[in-house]
């Protein structure tokens, strides 16, 4: 450590500190906006299609997001609203469940349901394993969502909670504290994205049964791509 001008010590982490911090708050931002889009806020997604919110949030992150297909303003909240419901709200012939429990390989033995999307043994039901292991890790740290219906492994949950940590991740480099605490919450971050493989199955659905606007499966596919991103290269993108 080295004194500064001012008499102060330098730890030598200040710049790095704030490098990280920013990358963090505009991780969460990413996060944030996803929550809100894939919870139904059609008013948001409208508002950040037309004012190109999506071209910019891509810019700020060193990654190659796909973001030109949603860079438009011709679609209303009428007509987003309609679309949501579609895909991720009516059950009917182009229902995607935006949930983990609906897409995993094991179904538990015990579940039963007359969901549309689900046969008995099969995949496809509703809050199961996912849905437990999500109540679990939020309930530890005392997180309680009004996103997703009340379903715990819903996809705007996951992206709530996700931005609640990057915005803690934030606080915690911008503060100076302890290497511990900052490794303590990209740890749970990593534990949540570990949990978000099933987007792929997710997004290939969405692009197969959005195909009139295609505004969701260009939505699905920047998540997908931004998640994928972001276990690779963005938690912790900067050492410490």
């Amino acid at each position: 450590m080295n004194d500064t001008p001012d008499g102060t010590t330098d730890t030598g982490r200040g710049t790095s500190d704030t490098t990280e911090s920013a990358v963090a708050r505009a991780r969460a931002e990413v996060y944030g906006l996803l929550s809100r889009v894939f919870d139904g806020d059609s008013e948001t997604l409208s508002n950040a299609l037309e004012d190109g919110t999506f071209t910019e949030l891509a810019a700020t992150l060193p990654a190659e997001m796909p973001a030109d297909a949603l860079a438009r303003s011709d679609l209303d909240t009428e007509s987003l609203e309609v679309g949501y419901d579609n895909l991720f709200v009516v059950p009917g012939p182009h229902y995607v469940p935006p949930f983990a429990s609906a897409h995993a390989d094991d179904p538990s033995e015990s579940f039963e349901s007359d969901s549309p999307y689900h046969e008995v043994g099969q995949s496809g039901e509703l809050l199961g394993e996912p849905a437990a292991a999500a109540a679990r890790t939020h309930s530890a740290v005392g997180f309680e969502s009004q996103r997703g219906d009340g379903i715990p492994d819903h996809l705007a949950v996951d992206f709530e909670f996700m931005q609640l940590l990057c915005e803690h991740e934030a606080r915690l480099l911008q503060s100076d504290e302890s290497d511990d605490e900052v490794a303590t919450v990209r740890e749970l971050q990593r534990t949540t994205i570990s949990r978000l493989a099933w987007l792929d199955t997710f997004h290939e659905a969405v692009a197969q049964h959005d195909t009139v606007e295609g505004i969701y499966a260009a939505l699905a596919r920047f998540a997908r791509t931004f998640v994928a991103w972001d276990a690779e290269e963005g938690i912790g993108s900067t050492n410490r």
